[in-house]
Order: C-alpha cells, then structure tokens, then sequence
C-alpha cells in the first residue's frame, strides 16, 4: 500500500488502538493476580512467575505459527486477511482465553488458569503482530513512528489503571485486604470477555481499510531452522524438568544460554553465507532480538517479582505488605513507562524547540498526576509517592540529553537503570521500591529504540525482520520466572541482581548494534525512535 503524502485517518487510529489500552491492562494486571495466586495455591516464587511465562510464551508462539505459516504458504497470513480482519479474530481468541477463566477458578486449577492466560495472549499476538503496521499504514509513513508513539502512550494507561481496576475486582473495594474467592476472579474475566467483544464489534461494523497487502515475502528455511530450533530447546528443557529433579534456576540458565547461543551462532552462519536468512543476515537485527528479547524480560520480571518482595517483611515495612496494598507501587512502575512514553509522543504536535522542551518537562509531571489521582480513588495515603518526582526529573535529564537519537538513549537510560538495580538491590525502604520502581520509567523508551536500530538497513525485509523481533517478547516467559528461581534458592531481594545484569547487557548490545550499523556505513544520527510495544 502506499502511504506516503497521506493524511492520517484520525477516527480510524482512535478506533485502533483500543486494542493497545487492553494489551498493557492485562499484562500489568498480571503484577496482581500473581501474589494472589502465589498465595491462594501455595505456590513457590518460580511456580508463580508460570503465569507470566503462560503469557508472554504465547506471543513467541503465536509469531511462530504465523511465520511457519506464511513460509509455507508462500504469502503473508496477515496480509492476505487484512489487518482489520486480523484484530477481529485475535480479539475473538482472546474471549475464549477469557472464558475459559471461569470454569478453572471454579474448578480451583492452577493449570487451567494458566492456559486461559496464554490463549488471551495468543489472541493478543496476532492483534499485535497486526495492529503495529496498521497503524503506520494509517498516514503518511515518515509520521507512523509519531502514530506509534501515541498508541504506546494509550497502551501506557492501560498498564497504569490495570492494577487499580483489576486489585477492585480480586478484592471487592480498592482497600480492602480479604482473600478473593472465584467468584471475584469469574466476574473480571466474563467483564474483559464482554469488552473484548465489544471492541470486536467496533472494528466489524466501523470504516477501518481492511489493510490488505499482496506483497510477497522471501523464502528464509535456515531463520525457520533457528525459530524451531529455539522452541525445541524449550519444549526439551521442559521435559527433562518434569522428569527429572534438576533444579529449575539450572535448567532456565541452559534454556536462557540456548536461546542466546542458537540466535548468536546463527548470526555468524549468516555472516559466512546469507543465502536462505532473510532478514536475520543482519546483525543488526540478531542484535536486537537479543535486545528485545532481555528487554521485555527484564521490564515484566521487575513487575511480576515485585509483590512477593513487597510482601517480604523488613523490606518495607515491619510485616510485609499484604495483597491489596501492593496495587499502587504496582501501578506506579507501569506508570512509570506511561510517563515516559507520554514524552516520546510529544514529537507528535512537531513543536518548535522551546515549547518542546518546556513540554518534555511539563507532560511527565501532568502524568505524574494522573498515576497519584488514579491510586487515591482508593483512599489510600499516596504521600510517599511525592518524593518519586525527583527519579522523574532525573529521567527529564535523561531524555533531553539523548535528544531522541537512540543509541545516545540506550546508553543513557541503561547505564541509569544498572545504577537504579544496584541501589535497589542494597537498600531497603522507600528508597529501595522507588529505584525498582525506576525501572519502569528507564525501560519506557527502550521498546522504540531498539526497534528503529534494528530495523535500520533492512530495505525489502524490514517487514520479516519486524516479525522476527515480535517472537522475542518470548523474554517475558523465561526472565521472570529465572529470576523468581533464584528468589526461591536464594532470596527475592537480591534475586534482582538478574535485572541489573540484564540493562547491562542491554548496554553491550546497543554498542554492538552501533558498531554494526557504522560497518555498514549507516550514519546513527539519522535514525529515529519507531515501534511501540
């Protein structure tokens, strides 16, 4: 299709990124409903870090069966269908996850719980995997990263009122601190059915372009060698830990290794012979799944071991928090990533250079105050919220200073969150919540940068070499729960070493990225953020 001098088809991304809203509600949501099942099934920090890798599995799984599909088919699945049709039978998967929610709380299964999840999220894979280009599709292309931004700010908010709403639900009023029974969890899950059919609906009877594409795609057997190779790896591992007593912080760190081995030793196959890669005879876009991949992990294992630290006596208070407090500190790091990609969407107005900083420092503060507004409804005291506006302006600094180029982003935001890690992990106290908390804030522009210097260089296979990056999300499934491992042998405050090792490592891959693109004559400064997550 071509979208170059078009005007943006406002109504039609309104309508589009209801689906962004409910992809970060979930997802969040799961920082609440994980304590609760921890504590409702009696289950260790790595059982309970099942559900996030129930979901986040899911996304790697689904772009898989997408690309196996579409190579054997020869054409594109989503292109062939639409982006529009797309969303609709993604959304319609996600109302049979959602469903199958009511009878495993009744039937009080853990497991059943866990494949609800995980076909919620496999319906929100296709509409993500749809959902992105559409989006750009809906304008002119040089403006489609602004598009994106916006939808990652609305995707933001979901993450922020998520743990609000969802802590209103599992527990009946937003302060009360009593065990939820099924009927509390059946009555969330048949609500987000509802709505899920609804937004359906909205994008059924409205003017949406369907979003067809007939171009072809690139035959690349030796990327599908790599993918399947990787979800043998998993499937493997996962064997020997049901038949075996290996212990599972050991078998996650060979499964962590082998996934990072199989993408690396593929990158210097292809190097040798790019013939049958596809988009990943980049090593750019080898880089960047690495990138994605520890970065989707880090951001949801900072979360999803958050409440069990929180409920850890002495850490910040006396007894330990119990579930229902824990939803605004929970609120506020996903409230954090709000924050800052309410900045990166300041680019959209296309202001002059004054007004744009003086909106850089005013919008996050405007943000600010809606995560303070949204966690007092519950009549709880937020006053030890305030003092977190100085990790806010700290960030202001960050963002200004990289002057939205990524790598000079990257390298800021990085080295800040490795700083922010550390002094978490050797303090206690408020001082220690707000540093993880940070995390969210730093890991808020990451998704775009890592996105836009991957992609850089791809010409024709820029489209594959996005899917590609979109299987990576596959980090939210196995950081997590290696660190919730760690927690298990060791203990869960310092478990969260692993995500100081992980924005490291995030640092070495933007400088080898960086490297990569000069190889190939690519000037870095040219390159702007793109892609929302």
């Amino acid at each position: 299709m071509n979208t170059e001098n078009k005007q943006t088809n406002y109504p039609a991304l309104l309508t589009l990124v209801t689906v962004f809203f409910f992809w970060g509600f979930v997802a969040a949501s799961n920082g609440i409903l994980i304590p609760f099942c921890q504590n409702h099934f009696k289950l260790s920090n790595f059982e309970s870090q099942l559900l996030g890798s129930a979901f986040f599995g899911a996304y790697f799984i689904g772009s898989l069966i997408l690309y196996l599909g579409s190579a054997f088919l020869k054409y594109d699945i989503v292109n062939k269908v639409g982006y529009k049709k797309a969303i609709i039978i993604g959304l319609f998967i996600s109302i049979v996850g959602a469903l199958i929610m009511i009878p495993s709380t009744n039937a009080n299964s853990f497991g059943l719980m866990l494949l609800s999840l995980f076909i919620v999220a496999l319906g929100f894979s296709l509409q993500q995997t749809a959902a992105q280009p559409f989006a750009i599709s809906l304008g002119d292309e040089t403006t489609g990263a602004h598009r994106l931004n916006f939808a990652g700010g609305i995707n933001s908010l979901g993450t922020t009122v998520g743990p609000i709403i969802v802590s209103y639900f599992l527990f009946g009023s937003l302060t009360s601190d009593v065990e939820p029974s099924p009927s509390n969890i059946n009555t969330l899950y048949l609500i987000l059915a509802g709505v899920f059919l609804f937004v359906a609906l909205i994008f059924t009877f409205s003017k949406l372009p369907s979003g067809k594409n007939d171009e072809s795609i690139e035959n690349s057997p030796n990327a599908s060698k790599a993918l399947i190779a990787i979800t043998i790896a998993i499937l493997g591992l996962i064997l020997i830990g049901n038949v075996t007593s290996v212990s599972k912080t050991i078998l996650l760190m060979l499964l962590l290794l082998s996934i990072l081995g199989i993408l690396i030793y593929s990158n210097k196959l292809a190097l040798k012979n790019s013939e049958g890669w596809g988009a990943m005879k980049y090593p750019q876009l080898v880089y960047g799944m690495i990138a994605i991949f520890v970065y989707v992990g880090v951001e949801v294992s900072i979360d999803n071991n958050f409440g069990a630290l929180l409920k850890t006596p002495g850490y910040l208070t006396p007894d330990g928090l119990n579930d229902a407090q824990i939803s605004k500190y929970i609120s506020l790091y996903w409230g954090s990533l709000m924050i800052g990609r309410w900045i990166g969407a300041i680019s959209v107005f296309q202001l002059s250079r004054i007004p744009k900083i003086i909106a850089t420092v005013i919008v996050p503060f405007i943000a600010f105050g809606i995560i303070l507004y949204a966690n007092s409804l519950k009549g709880t005291d937020i006053s030890d919220l305030y003092s977190y506006s100085i990790v806010i302006l700290i960030g202001i600094v960050a963002f200004l200073m990289s002057n939205e180029k990524p790598v000079k982003t990257m390298i800021y935001v990085s080295t800040l969150a490795i700083v922010s890690m550390l002094i978490g992990t050797f303090t206690t106290g408020i001082v220690s919540v707000f540093a993880f908390i940070s995390g969210g804030l730093f890991c808020s522009v990451m998704w775009p940068c890592i996105f836009a210097l991957s992609v850089t260089g791809l010409g024709k296979h820029t489209s594959q070499g996005s899917a590609f990056l979109i299987t990576m999300i596959l980090g939210g499934a196995i950081i997590p729960p290696f660190q919730g491992a760690i927690g298990d042998s060791w203990d869960i405050h310092f478990s969260y070493l692993i995500a100081a090792f992980c924005f490291a490592g995030l640092l070495i891959l933007t400088l080898l990225i960086k490297k990569s693109l000069k190889n190939q004559n690519i000037n870095i400064d040219t390159i702007e953020s793109e892609g929302g997550h």
